[in-house]
């Protein structure tokens, strides 16, 4: 059965990885490193090392199932499945350990609505949601590191303690007024009984508003990644989408 997508065809990368044909080649190269087409036992993949990664980034970024996917590669439905599998984890990102001095990092949280009630709850969305806490660079916007998945109502301030996000150790981060007495660089607030505030301290909150703003727009970009709009995966899955999608993100970015 032959596909109708195919990476050989440069017109078919952007609109189905989101990524640039030059990007998609560094991501191709990455994979080929950490031994994604190196031989194997058993019946040899029927996709090049190529479209299969076209395939895996296609899933994430259109959502489709992989009944409706798989005859646009020209395979079985079991077969598009396993090569998610194989290339999934091997795209995931890998957490950021060590920053320089000057570094400074902007978190925020993030809701994705996910259909596995075990691992979700309702948010201030109305769906059923997981929390997301994601770690940016606020020079380069790239993403450092993403915490692991709490139940959408989880307030930020407990979700930073909890989903490992705060292993950015004493890196100067940025967040906004939801986490108070976490050591973050956050707005100034009224004290109770005070009418406004100082002007030096509103030109601050000004400039805070804009740095954080970043955070934003990463998560507007990342989520153009439909899989981040209604995600199907159970347990784990949701996390290992965050971490691909992350990393695409920073791929999209570096060009």
């Amino acid at each position: 059965m032959a596909g109708v997508i195919t990476a050989s065809e440069s017109s078919w990368i952007a609109p189905f990885s989101g990524l640039s044909p030059r990007a998609f080649g560094k991501l191709v190269t990455v994979l080929r490193r950490v031994g994604a087409d190196t031989a194997r036992k058993g019946r040899p993949w029927s996709l090049l090392l190529e479209d299969r990664t076209l395939l895996v980034t296609a899933y994430w970024r259109t959502n489709l199932t992989m009944r409706q996917l798989a005859p646009l590669f020209g395979v079985s439905k079991s077969a598009a499945d396993r090569i998610t599998d194989d290339l999934g984890p091997m795209l995931a990102l890998q957490p950021r350990k060590r920053f320089a001095k000057d570094t400074v990092l902007i978190v925020d949280g993030t809701l994705v609505p996910t259909r596995d009630h075990s691992v979700a709850e309702r948010s201030k969305n109305y769906r059923y949601s997981t929390n997301h806490q994601v770690v940016i660079d606020a020079d380069t916007r790239l993403v450092a590191l993403v915490g692991r998945p709490l139940a959408g109502n989880r307030n930020d301030c407990k979700a930073w303690e909890e989903s490992g996000a705060k292993a950015v150790g004493k890196t100067t981060t940025v967040a906004d007024g939801g986490y108070p007495g976490t050591g973050l660089v956050i707005p100034h607030r009224r004290k109770r009984g005070q009418s406004e505030l100082s002007d030096r301290k509103e030109e601050h909150n000004k400039s805070h508003k804009q740095v954080r703003a970043r955070v934003e727009h990463v998560f507007a970009r990342m989520k153009t990644w439909k899989i981040l709009r209604d995600c199907r995966l159970k347990g784990d899955g949701v996390h290992h989408a965050m971490l691909v999608i992350a990393r695409m993100n920073n791929l999209a970015l570096a060009g």
